[in-house]
């Protein structure tokens, strides 16, 4: 999937400097932090290279050691970890705009898989080309420790969600969720969303299985949240979603740069 452009898509102002591909990376670091124009020229300037993958495909491997730091432009991609069995369970779900792989500046080897979820496109830049970069600039460090917290605060609500909420809730709260997260990049109402996820997906992300989440679609169905023709599913009314779930989205740290 790929993000609608808009006008106001790297903000007004001193901030509203245009980065060519890159764009969609600058604008997820400004939903967060403050960057001067400055910064975002410099990371415009960063070399690196493109890569299309399709679903499914590994983009890392728990236990391999990350020279390379990808930038998702579209499509989506998740964290995955495997147990002794074979069960897999998605601890994490990536954006057009996001980082995949901040944390390899600081840790040494992966601990968890990386996959595509769909037909992506990255921008692959090298980790010592990014610690070049970020080293001298304490606004550009800020923004990459701020989108780690970010994640790491999502992770604790997927914890909660899949803990102690029940299936309607947990699923009607993991679709506000992505619903706000992409509206946040997009910089524009969404209208009706479609989920990029399969019901299988859903299960091993929800800790359902993939018959309990096929009766919660038809409940979120009859209550008017979504649509679902043939296997697409549809946020259609975010509203309803919300009150199923108790949404709040203090967790997603949104409109986070007045402290920057």
């Amino acid at each position: 999937m790929d993000i609608p452009r808009s006008p106001r898509w790297m903000g007004d102002g001193p901030q509203a400097l245009k980065v060519g591909r890159l764009g969609i990376f600058v604008r997820k670091l400004l939903s967060h932090s403050r960057l001067s124009t400055d910064d975002q020229a410099a990371i415009a300037a960063l070399p690196f290279s493109l890569r299309s993958l399709e679903p499914n495909d590994y983009i890392l491997n728990e236990g391999e050691r990350a020279e390379i730091c990808p930038i998702l432009l579209t499509g989506f991609a998740y964290r995955q970890k495997t147990s002794a069995d074979g069960g897999r369970q998605i601890v994490a779900l990536k954006i057009p705009g996001d980082p995949l792989d901040f944390q390899s500046l600081y840790l040494e080897r992966a601990d968890h898989n990386l996959q595509a979820l769909t037909k992506v496109e990255l921008a692959i830049f090298s980790l010592k080309d990014l610690e070049k970069l970020v080293a001298p600039r304490p606004s550009l460090a800020r923004a990459v420790f701020v989108d780690i917290l970010i994640e790491a605060s999502i992770g604790r609500e997927w914890l909660l969600n899949i803990g102690r909420r029940n299936a309607l809730a947990r699923l009607a709260h993991l679709l506000c969720e992505l619903y706000y997260r992409v509206e946040q990049i997009a910089q524009e109402p969404l209208g009706g969303f479609e989920l990029p996820l399969t019901q299988e997906q859903l299960a091993d992300l929800l800790g359902l299985t993939p018959v309990h989440i096929n009766r919660t679609i038809k409940t979120l169905e009859q209550k008017g949240a979504v649509q679902r023709v043939a296997r697409r599913l549809t946020i259609g009314n975010v509203e309803t979603l919300r009150q199923i779930a108790d949404f709040s989205d203090t967790y997603l740290h949104r409109n986070n740069d007045s402290k920057g």
